[in-house]
């Protein structure tokens, strides 16, 4: 798809201010996610679901390693599920060698019919870049792949991912830059991932027939194990809790998605006083003229597939969510 001229020309006017600003921005994130990261555990929010020997808990479970060997990766999975949320996670991926391995942080509903939000980072042999493979499943459907290159190195220090979840659209975002956004486009006949519980995962596993250059390059296993790291992840404050509740009158367990909420208390004239409870800004958030022009710099920039723009996969017309115009939120 072809930016308009006005577009084109955005990262020739917009480069040298964007990263100029970007340390301040980042800093701004890293405090934001810190401060509501305090009470993370991955230790007790978190089962080894897969490789648990290659599972690594640090500063009692804030931090945790997941190793790849001959034998076998790992998994971690969300012990809670979630219905909508903003989900923060910073990631330091292998560093060195890496051909043939997927770090991932993802969250999925499961199922035949499952809905799925990947982040997904394919390494590469020592000294060449890794790639970001991003996906979106709903209804059992995926096949809308984008992949990016990363304008810093991501094995060098923690950077934040975020998947931010809401019944508008999905965003995925790096240090708090948007690369992605999925709009609920259900009113014509895309489905869209708001009816089923997800879980949020982190793991490490070996992909060598396809991961890397599509597969012309495989795993070393004399560089094993492989490790990254994890640490800050934070949604108990920005997620919505699904949860079973009581007999609902009829002999069964009904269920429900409890959402964060903050109690705002107003004072009117007479000292009357109103309380209501005010749902978390991010359930309605939607990308703005500014998140709009930073996506189209990335993907000008770092964007090297997307599948809206491969006529050679779809020779007889682009899916549908792929026609709805840039800017439209």
């Amino acid at each position: 798809m072809r930016a308009p001229g006005l577009l084109r020309r955005l990262p020739q006017q917009l480069s040298s201010f964007l990263l100029l600003l970007l340390p301040l921005l980042v800093a701004l994130v890293v405090a934001a996610a810190a401060s509501g990261a305090d009470d993370h555990n991955f230790h007790r929010d978190f089962d080894v679901v897969w490789g648990a020997g290659n599972a690594r808990f640090r500063d009692g479970g804030r931090e945790v390693e997941l190793s790849l060997d001959a034998r076998t990766g790992a998994r971690l999975q969300s012990k809670r599920r979630y219905l909508f949320g903003r989900f923060d996670l910073e990631m330091k991926l292998v560093a060195g060698e890496s051909a043939g391995t997927i770090t991932s942080f993802y969250i999925c509903t499961g199922g035949a019919r499952h809905d799925e939000v990947d982040f997904e980072f394919l390494g590469n042999a020592s000294g060449e870049p890794y790639l970001l493979h991003t996906n979106i499943f709903s209804d059992g459907r995926g096949e809308r792949e984008q992949q990016f290159a990363l304008w810093f190195d991501p094995t060098a220090a923690f950077h934040t991912y975020t998947i931010l979840w809401n019944p508008h659209n999905i965003i995925l975002y790096i240090d708090g830059t948007p690369i992605r956004v999925f709009r609920n486009d259900a009113a014509r006949g895309v489905p869209f991932p708001e009816a089923q519980p997800a879980r949020v995962f982190a793991s490490i596993w070996d992909a060598e027939e396809w991961a890397t250059q599509g597969g012309r390059v495989k795993t070393d296993w004399s560089k094993a194990p492989f490790v990254a790291a994890y640490r800050r992840y934070n949604v108990s404050a920005n997620a919505c809790v699904w949860e079973e509740e009581e007999e609902d009158g009829e002999g069964g367990v009904g269920e429900r998605s409890r959402c964060p909420t903050t109690v705002v208390t107003v004072t009117a004239g007479g000292g009357t006083r109103t309380t209501t409870r005010k749902a978390p800004s991010w359930m309605a958030q939607r990308m703005d003229w500014w998140s709009w022009m930073t996506l189209t710099w990335v993907r000008m920039n770092y964007m090297v597939y997307d599948y809206c723009a491969d006529r050679r996969r779809f020779p007889h017309g682009f899916p549908t969510e792929c026609l709805t115009p840039m800017g439209t939120s």
